[in-house]
């Protein structure tokens, strides 16, 4: 019985160990990512911007199909951990054709440069931001974020004024996530990486729209209900009732869903 505990023990150690060293690799997953595959129609530009620490963020502009050069309102979307800038730019101009679309590859996917994590997502949302600002012209955004970007649009919402903010799949936090889905894990002490929606949204008087799939697996409803019950100034709360976490994005009623949202902004 010693030695099996001793065995057990072990075990468990290593589990723990290792979910500590790849927890980067598992959150974010640029080996799983690539920069080609979505279809961009030929009015996308690609777009660069330079962090303060050096890191080279690459992503796409889409002009709007009706007024390739009205400068009145613009989409920064934020995609999920397995998403490039193409796939969340394309989506997103599929579903909002006459509005432009911005969207830059996290730090650490390529062909951006750097290392990804948390604080890295966070500290890079402004300085798109600003960017599109100088750059482009754009002067009012809506953010929208997809799974975990929906973390990411929200600190962005937090630190910069916005026309709108959607969130999609939203979580109240990533350590909360971690302990629902690794409750034998001693979290608290483990996890590196840290975003709290719930405490960004918190703050906000951005129209915000919040959209979730009745049956997510990944994202609990219990998680969603919190970041639902931070938010001050919500336009638009939808669950679409037969989706998954990675099947809502083809449903049609997460499609209007979206459109109803942007209609309220607008």
């Amino acid at each position: 019985m010693l030695k099996l505990t001793v065995i057990l023990g072990l075990l468990y150690t290593a589990v723990v160990g290792l979910s500590y060293v790849f927890q980067t690799r598992m959150l974010f997953p640029t080996h799983f990512v690539t920069s080609s595959g979505a279809y961009l129609p030929a009015t996308a530009t690609p777009l660069e911007v330079r962090t303060p620490t050096g890191e080279r963020l690459r992503g796409v502009h889409i002009p709007a199909v009706q007024d390739p050069t009205a400068k009145q309102l613009a989409i920064l979307g934020f995609g999920g951990n397995a998403w490039n800038a193409d796939t969340v730019a394309s989506y997103l101009h599929e579903l909002f054709p006459d509005v432009e679309v911005f969207a830059y590859h996290y730090r650490g996917y390529r062909p951006s440069t750097g290392s990804p994590s948390a604080a890295a997502l966070l500290a890079d949302a402004p300085v798109v931001y600003d960017h599109i600002i100088e750059t482009v012209g754009t002067r009012r955004i809506v953010a929208v974020g997809f799974s975990i970007g929906s973390g990411v649009a929200a600190y962005l919402a937090a630190h910069r004024p916005l026309a709108g903010l959607m969130l999609v799949s939203p979580f109240d936090s990533l350590e909360a996530l971690a302990r629902e889905h690794f409750p034998w894990a001693p979290v608290g002490w483990l996890l590196r990486h840290h975003m709290s929606t719930s405490e960004h949204v918190s703050v906000l008087s951005t129209p915000t729209a919040l959209i979730a799939a009745g049956r997510d697996t990944i994202v609990s409803p219990e998680r969603t209900e919190a970041v639902r019950r931070a938010i001050p100034s919500l336009v638009l709360d939808r669950t679409i009732a037969h989706a998954g976490h990675n099947d809502l994005y083809h449903h049609p009623d997460f499609r209007a869903a979206m459109v109803e949202a942007l209609a309220r902004m607008k």
